[in-house]
């Protein structure tokens, strides 16, 4: 049996620190963000996820699962070309780092007042080119996509709270029916990162 990977465990001991000394999720994340772009620097971890596992059909590779704060470590790993589609995390904080590959992030403004059930109306508002060592830091409710590059991506995401199947229910958009779904999350597949 062997042992964790030495950098995941500073990661995780790093993220404990500031959980600890920061009561609310929006200054949690903040602060973990430059610990997740240190993290997804690391060329030992860089290595490490050549090996790992699709995470295509709607799943994510759940590498930790805080026992106090309810924080949660996953990671993707993307084909070529994957086409994402358009979510919000409900009121959950996400970090959303890349580690390998590259990726476009897309953030979207819903336009419509809500008031309509199962109606939206949404419009792209930006595209950021993601590749290793970029971080996005996605607050509760924003609407987003993050679309495959040329190659295979991987990355590692941050969670202020379990996303998945039975969880919570997030939003899902989509601009040519002009329609806005809740579904569950990705499934969590158990993964360890052992040295």
């Amino acid at each position: 049996m062997g042992t964790q990977l030495a950098v995941l465990e500073r990661f995780i001991r790093e993220l404990r620190s500031i959980w600890s000394t920061n009561a609310d999720n929006q200054s949690r994340m903040e602060k973990a963000k430059g610990a997740l772009e240190r993290f997804v620097m690391e060329p030992s971890l860089k290595a490490h996820s050549a090996d790992w596992p699709s995470t295509e059909g709607h799943k994510n590779l759940l590498l930790y699962v805080d026992p106090d704060f309810d924080f949660v470590i996953n990671a993707v790993v993307r084909v070529p070309g994957r086409k994402g589609s358009i979510h919000d995390h409900a009121d959950a904080w996400v970090l959303y780092g890349l580690l390998d590959g590259t990726e476009s992030l897309e953030r979207y403004d819903r336009i419509d007042d809500g008031s309509k059930e199962g109606y939206a109306e949404v419009k792209l508002s930006s595209v950021t080119t993601g590749t290793q060592g970029k971080v996005d830091l996605v607050p509760p409710r924003a609407i987003h996509a993050e679309q495959g590059g040329d190659n295979r991506s991987v990355a590692i995401i941050v969670r202020s709270q379990k996303l998945g199947q039975g969880t919570v229910l997030q939003g899902r958009y989509d601009p040519a029916a002009r329609t806005r779904t809740e579904g569950y999350g990705p499934t969590q597949v158990p993964f360890e990162l052992m040295a």
